[in-house]
């Protein structure tokens, strides 16, 4: 099974944060997490997975491969974003009520 590091980090550096660990290690449970307005979060993907969008929309930057540019998405509940092993995302909600993710991991084969 694999899973997820998620890295919750500031959107906004002049804004005022409450201390959050450095890194949450999440299994492919499928938790949902919530994310508050103003907050953003890194997720990297140990293995191949899916980020799924479980409440509010979700601005999500995508970093750059060699196959393709970074992406920006908007996600709204119930889309997902496939991601493979070592893929990197940043997410932050797009509205002020927050929004809440999942990550589903990949079924070995």
């Amino acid at each position: 099974m694999s899973s997820a590091v998620f890295v919750p980090s500031s959107s906004a550096p002049s804004m005022s944060r409450s201390v959050l660990p450095a890194a949450i290690a999440a299994s492919g449970c499928g938790e949902s997490r919530q994310l508050a307005s103003g907050r953003a979060a890194s997720l990297r993907a140990e293995g191949a997975g899916v980020l799924r969008v479980t409440r509010g929309r979700l601005w999500v930057t995508r970093d750059a491969t060699r196959r393709r540019a970074t992406e920006d998405l908007v996600l709204a509940p119930g889309d997902t974003l496939a991601l493979v092993a070592g893929e990197r995302v940043v997410m932050e909600p797009w509205d002020v009520q927050g929004a809440a993710y999942a990550w589903d991991a990949a079924l070995s084969r």
